[in-house]
C-alpha cells in the first residue's frame, strides 16, 4: 500500500473519492493542512496587562505556598 497526498480542486472530485472509498478501493485520511499554532502565540495579548500581572502574581504566590507547605 502507498499513501499519496492529493489536492482536491472541486466537490465533484471529492465525491468521486468518497465513492471509491465506499467501494473499498481507497481509504480517505483526514489531514489538517494548517500548521499547529503555539498556544502562547494564539492567546498572546488576549488579557489586559493589569489583569495578566495580577494573574501572574497569583500563580507565583500559589507556587510558593505549595512549595512551603508542611505535610
Amino acid at each position: 500500500m502507498e499513501t499519496v497526498l492529493v489536492q482536491i480542486n472541486s466537490n465533484k472530485a471529492y465525491k468521486l473519492l468518497q465513492d471509491l472509498e465506499d467501494l473499498h478501493v481507497i481509504k480517505l485520511l483526514k489531514k489538517g493542512t494548517e500548521p499547529q499554532q503555539k498556544l502562547s502565540e494564539k492567546y498572546a495579548g488576549k488579557l489586559p496587562a493589569d489583569i495578566a500581572d495580577e494573574l501572574q502574581d497569583y500563580v507565583t504566590k500559589s507556587r510558593e505556598e505549595w512549595n512551603n507547605r508542611s505535610i
